[in-house]
């Protein structure tokens, strides 16, 4: 086997390492939920911007892998890019109207809340600036218009600041460190990379093709592609750190072809320690400040995407509805093609009263039509996921074509 290669056992083998709690690295991402199924189910990527291709030894796919799984980096600081197209219309001021939702859902009403401030790396470019000295001081800001959020972990607390509105939110991490893992947002390289390795199987093609230069540093690039063509995911490209084994780039590209769905890479890197005055805060003069429950940001990770995931097993066996999510979630399928399904218990799309219908209307503009022997219903589409929601209220979503979602809602 050239040294390059994968074979598929071994790599299904080191996912199960993965799985099993092997994964050390990226303690460094501030520990709050971020809120974006996209973001959390996909961990996947393809073009890297470098700047020449460093000469390193010949490693394979499964040593590369391992070489992840071990990275244990305690400190750093750096500057991170993300970019998120899903090829979404502009929604003008709905974003807004929807951010302002999940902030009143959420308790706290401050626009310095974690939970719905970071929502905004689900769409377009931001910049990043991450630092980190151990599991109990991270700090993640992003760099906006003349203006600048923080989420500050040092010790128990955890502050959220917006400069702009000058309001900040307190709460304290969770007791044990298992439920700050849990916590960490998808949004550096890493944590997408850990994501998709995660969904490494006999349906995975991985491999090493080459090396890159990315921040300064040499690294090996992992292709991660599904065998199937049916997903909507056209490749994964990780840049590897060569000497740490810290993910610095992931990149996802559909299989449609055109730019990157998610592009995330470091632009600034250092693994030095930062300075301890990094991670102090004080609430400025003025400032609103919003109190928070304790772990809150953790509970409604655990109690939202991840409790309804559970019990849904991946080779496309049924799981049992955690009683978090909507009713009798189950996965159809396995690998890169699985689809998600669950009963609203609704009628589909509100269309019944005047605002409804208005809201309803507004819904179908933005998807197609289809029918079939389950009856009919409307698929919304991404450049990565898509979903079918029949008049009867059952959803089908995955990273797949709107011919698979349809093949399965009639075979449903």
């Amino acid at each position: 086997m050239a040294p390059y290669e994968s074979d598929d056992s071994s790599i299904a083998g080191e996912a199960d390492d993965l799985r099993a709690g092997r994964r050390k690295a990226a303690r460094y991402v501030v520990p709050v939920a971020v809120v974006g199924v996209a973001a959390a189910t996909i961990g996947l990527v393809p073009a890297l911007a470098n700047s020449g291709d460093p000469s390193l030894p010949k490693i394979s796919a499964q040593q590369l892998i391992e070489k992840i799984a071990k990275s244990n980096v305690q400190q750093l600081s750096g500057t991170v890019k993300i970019s998120t197209d899903l090829g979404l219309p502009n929604l003008g001021g709905l974003e807004s109207s929807l951010t302002s939702g999940a902030m009143g859902r959420s308790g706290g009403g401050s626009s310095a809340d974690p939970t719905a401030k970071l929502t905004a790396l689900a769409t377009g470019t931001h910049t990043l600036r991450v630092a980190a000295d151990g599991p109990d001081r991270q700090k993640l800001s992003l760099l906006e218009n003349a203006a600048e959020y923080s989420v500050i972990h040092n010790g128990k607390d955890v502050w959220g600041y917006d400069s702009q509105s000058n309001a900040v939110y307190h709460s304290t991490a969770p007791d044990n460190a298992a439920a700050q893992k849990k916590e960490q947002a998808p949004a550096t390289p890493d944590k997408l990379t850990k994501d998709a390795l995660k969904a490494v199987d006999s349906t995975t093609s991985v491999t090493v093709q080459g090396t890159a230069q990315v921040a300064g540093r040499d690294a090996y690039r992992l292709v991660i592609k599904p065998k199937d063509s049916g997903s909507t995911v056209g490749q994964i490209t990780v840049a590897v750190d060569s000497k740490t084994g810290l993910p610095l780039k992931f990149t996802l590209t559909p299989s449609s072809g055109g730019a990157a769905v998610i592009d995330a890479g470091f632009t600034q890197i250092s693994f030095a320690k930062p300075a301890a005055s990094t991670f102090d805060f004080k609430a400025p003069k003025g400032a609103k400040v919003t109190e928070g429950k304790q772990g809150r940001p953790g509970k409604l990770a655990n109690g939202g995407e991840e409790g309804r995931l559970k019990g849904a097993e991946k080779n496309g066996k049924p799981g049992k509805d955690q009683g978090n999510g909507p009713n009798g979630m189950k996965v159809i399928g396995k690998g890169w093609d699985s689809i998600a399904t669950f009963d609203t218990g609704g009628k589909g799309i509100p269309s019944g009263s005047k605002a409804g219908g208005q809201f309803g209307g507004f819904l179908n503009s933005l998807g197609d039509k289809v029918s079939g022997k389950f009856g009919s219903g409307t698929v919304f589409k991404t450049r990565l996921i898509n979903a079918l929601i029949t008049d009867h209220g059952k959803v089908y979503v995955g990273a797949v074509s709107k011919d698979a979602l349809v093949k399965a809602a009639n075979a449903g």
